[in-house]
């Protein structure tokens, strides 16, 4: 009888109306994933269908990221700072969201969801604030991810946009984030965008809507800084993406509220008016340019004179002493060489670019475009990469690369074998093997 019970049970799961518009397709390393509808239906359809690998997100995070803090702290401490300043649909998502867990047999709640969203932003910057309220001294928490780049103009091939970004993360959490969310809301734009499973934003950040925009970014390396009675960033972020229809939305949405979280230099563009911008977003000062002939590109630089006076910590512009000066010059020289000629396929090609010609160097590392830091140096680099045109923008689709932007793999085995200091990575680490570069259509 109870197993009768148990059958009708999963059926009615499994015929629920909410999701009945939503699918998920595997692809290339991919998961893309379609959710549509009302918010909190969208947020059940992706907890039920992305459970297991939202489920091994959060276990993996749990066992590697938290730093000094546990789960219990970030779930209070997300909630005391960010519920009450959630927009009620995205409330409604992560409500959601945890309620498909549950339909999956998965013990998570709504508090659970708030805390994972927001943890780049809580670990990284929030807690160096804290930190610093405690001792009195500056510290960052700021990564360094991502290379990046946006082109219009006499340096594109058909004087149209075209975008590139990948994804510089820990190895462990970086291969996690390789869902592809289309997300047809009730209100607003239509979304695509990469995603850690589990995330409402992008996180990487890739994201591309139905009004012909599209937005990335690089975080802002050595930033400290955050104001607690902000809105979030991850709220921001999905906001912009979700209701622009100008480069000047999505800018008035990032500096409403900005809370100084996840600090980033953002590139974005509008397909419809051929135009590009570059958004330096601190939190004491916000800079933003724009054109419609030339290119901007990000690699973890900071760039204005102001934020780097008062924002930054350690900022060295040398480039033979700052990796991340030395991807900016790469990014210069590769676009300036082929003005003209930028194209999705040379936007692939320069993702995985491991050439460091400050130091006349081949090889990925810290300092190329595709980067990889192994063993000694770390655990992280370019683990995943995305194009788009207007041409593209303007079919909803781009292009991705799951794992290495340069095709290269690893194999825990060899790995743990060449670095016995990084085995505390064993039961989280997956393999990265090679990927194709796939065109992702909404459907």
């Amino acid at each position: 009888m109870l197993a009768f019970l148990g059958a009708v049970a999963l059926l009615q799961v499994q015929t629920d109306a909410r999701l009945a518009k939503a699918f998920r397709k595997d692809q290339a390393g991919w998961i893309y994933t379609h959710l549509e509808g009302k918010p909190k239906d969208i947020g059940f359809q992706y907890g039920y269908l992305l459970a297991a690998e939202i489920d091994d997100a959060h276990r993996a995070l749990k066992g590697t990221g938290l730093g000094s803090k546990t789960w219990a702290w970030y779930r209070i401490e997300t909630k005391k700072l960010f519920w009450e300043k959630l927009d009620p649909e995205y409330q409604q998502e992560l409500t959601g969201m945890a309620e498909g867990m549950v339909a999956k047999g998965y013990k998570y709640d709504v508090w659970d969801m708030l805390a994972f969203n927001a943890h780049i932003e809580v670990g990284g910057y929030y807690v160096p604030w804290l930190e610093s309220q405690r001792t009195g001294k500056v510290v960052t928490g700021a990564k360094e991810a991502c290379s990046a780049f946006v082109a219009v103009g006499k340096t594109t091939k058909d004087g149209k946009v075209v975008m590139g970004h990948n994804l510089w993360w820990d190895y462990i959490m970086g291969q996690r984030f390789n869902a592809v969310l289309d997300i047809k809301p009730e209100k607003g734009n239509r979304v695509m965008m990469d995603a850690l499973c589990g995330f409402i934003h992008s996180g990487s950040d890739f994201a591309i809507n139905s009004a012909g925009l599209m937005l990335c970014e690089t975080t802002i390396s050595g930033f400290h800084g955050f104001d607690p009675e902000g809105l979030p960033e991850f709220m921001r972020m999905r906001k912009a993406i979700q209701y622009g229809n100008s480069l000047d939305d999505m800018v008035r949405i990032f500096k409403k509220g900005n809370n100084g979280g996840y600090a980033n230099t953002w590139l974005m563009a509008d397909t419809r008016s051929n135009e590009i911008g570059k958004l330096q977003l601190g939190l004491k000062n916000v800079v933003f340019d724009r054109t419609k002939d030339g290119f901007y590109v990000g690699s973890n630089f900071p760039e204005d004179p102001k934020i780097i006076k008062d924002e930054v910590i350690g900022f060295n512009p040398d480039p033979n002493a700052n990796g991340c000066i030395r991807r900016k010059v790469r990014w210069n020289s590769l676009l300036t060489q082929n003005q003209g000629k930028v194209d999705a396929v040379l936007a692939q090609s320069f993702l995985g670019d491991t050439y460091d010609e400050v130091l006349g160097r081949k090889g990925a590392s810290g300092s190329t475009l595709c980067g990889r830091a192994d063993g000694f140096g770390g655990l992280s680099g370019a683990v995943n990469s995305l194009v788009g045109t207007s041409d593209s923008v303007g079919k909803m689709s781009l292009w991705a690369r799951m794992g290495f932007s340069d095709g290269s793999t690893l194999d825990p085995g060899e790995f743990f074998k060449k670095f016995p200091q990084q085995k505390w990575a064993q039961p989280y680490l997956r393999s990265i093997p090679t990927q194709p570069w796939i065109r992702m259509k909404a459907l």
